[in-house]
């Protein structure tokens, strides 16, 4: 019986890349479905994303098979099987609409993911992680308690395997150790107002300066606030007979468009890390 799996890879440009990955692949008598590649001549960086199914060997021996055949490209790569649900815990605080439509998605199969805990500093959102029975940690902490809490948020994360971590509108800045522990695995949403109307009520203040577009950015949690690798956006059109109740409405849909996608991009393996930029598969 077959089995299929998502190769990824990143190193620097040389001639035979895509012949040698190819090559390799149909060594192990395994047959390409899906391929895409990206040559980034900025950084002269290369970048692939491969699905293929493979009979013989085991993932363990062709992941050993395939450390060995990397190291002369200097290869960044990483391989996984196919259609494997992602474990997942999604960080929220009291606006619960990116966590409601994200576990919406998730429990009717659009997302491969698998949603182990929900985690938040409030207990507002509780009876919807409940109402989805998905287990829910509610962690108060103050200045002084920060590191302490981080620490018991970063055992259950552990303790679940977790491989993506969502902050769903989560309005607290992790520390720059926690961020450097997720580094790759944590997507962050925020409005694309930013950074013209920072702090807090950023659409009261877009609404009062009459914008003329509302829009969401999904990026890479980074020690950097808000300045992580960009992995998707989107805009949404305004005027001005807009109340403020419409606009938050529009931006919050905006917001949980984007997230989703983010979230199935990555889940899928199609996001690559190119610097401060992202290499999107689609």
């Amino acid at each position: 019986m077959s089995t299929e799996n998502i190769l990824t890879i990143a190193c620097l440009d040389r001639p035979g890349i895509v012949h040698s990955i190819s090559g390799f692949i149909m060594a192990c008598d395994g047959n390409i479905d899906e391929a895409a590649e990206f040559n980034d001549h900025e950084t002269g960086m290369f970048f692939m994303r491969v699905k293929f199914a493979c009979s013989q060997p085991s993932q363990d021996v062709l992941r050993t098979q395939f450390c060995e055949f990397a190291k002369p490209f200097n290869m960044r790569w990483q391989l996984h099987t196919f259609n494997q649900s992602m474990p997942t815990v999604l960080f929220v605080s009291k606006e619960g609409h990116c966590l409601n439509d994200l576990l919406y998605r998730w429990q009717s199969g659009h997302l491969a993911i698998d949603i182990r805990a929900v985690i938040s500093n409030h207990r507002d959102l509780e009876p919807l992680a409940a109402k989805y029975q998905v287990p829910f940690h509610y962690f108060p902490f103050t200045p002084a308690t920060k590191a302490a809490v981080e620490a018991k948020q970063y055992e259950i994360l552990q303790a679940q395997q977790v491989e993506l971590v969502v902050l769903a509108r989560y309005m607290q800045v992790l520390s720059a150790d926690l961020c450097a522990k997720l580094a790759g695995r944590a997507i962050n949403i925020h409005h694309s107002f930013l950074p013209s109307f920072k702090g807090a009520n950023p659409y009261q203040q877009a609404h009062h300066r009459g914008v003329k577009q509302c829009g969401a950015t999904a990026h890479y949690v980074t020690a950097g606030l808000d300045e992580g690798p960009i992995i998707e956006q989107d805009v949404a059109r305004t005027d001005h007979s807009m109340s403020l109740e419409s606009l938050i409405t529009q931006g919050h849909d905006t917001e949980c468009q984007v997230l989703a996608r983010a979230v199935k991009w990555h889940s899928e393996h199609r996001v690559l890390v190119n610097g401060q930029k992202t290499v999107v598969f689609k």
